[in-house]
């Protein structure tokens, strides 16, 4: 079965750090752009951050720079988000998709509408 989960999240204090992971079954990772998007309720969604298929290149939303790192690792399949100093705005079900695209001279980023997501993970940054 072709499947993405995510799995990491939870409630933190403000200044906390979570890591996500995005765990593939059924298909390899290897041939994919992979990232991650969120979503907050009442609020549009936002482009997190892209890896690219080697690895070598790695991208972020302006609200995560600095803060955040994507990773991947081939041999389990499997793509993380680390999260330091969180905020309370951070607050969002994080989704793992396929297919971000991107741009290295820009540092562009996004994901296409049709992408495909597992079932996200909620991230709640709350004293």
């Amino acid at each position: 079965q072709v499947q993405l989960v995510e799995s990491g999240g939870g409630l933190v204090q403000p200044g906390g750090s979570l890591t996500l992971s995005c765990d593939a079954t059924g298909f390899t990772l290897d041939y994919y752009a992979i990232g991650w998007w969120r979503q907050a309720p009442g609020k549009e969604h936002e482009d997190v951050s892209c890896i690219s298929i080697n690895g070598g290149g790695t991208f972020y939303g302006d609200s995560v720079k600095g803060r955040f790192t994507i990773s991947r690792d081939s041999a389990k399949n499997t793509v993380y988000l680390q999260m330091n100093n969180l905020k309370p705005e951070d607050t969002a079900v994080y989704y793992c998709a396929t297919d971000c695209i991107y741009d290295e001279s820009t540092w562009f980023f996004s994901f296409p509408e049709d992408d495909y997501h597992g079932q996200g993970t909620q991230v709640t940054v709350s004293s």
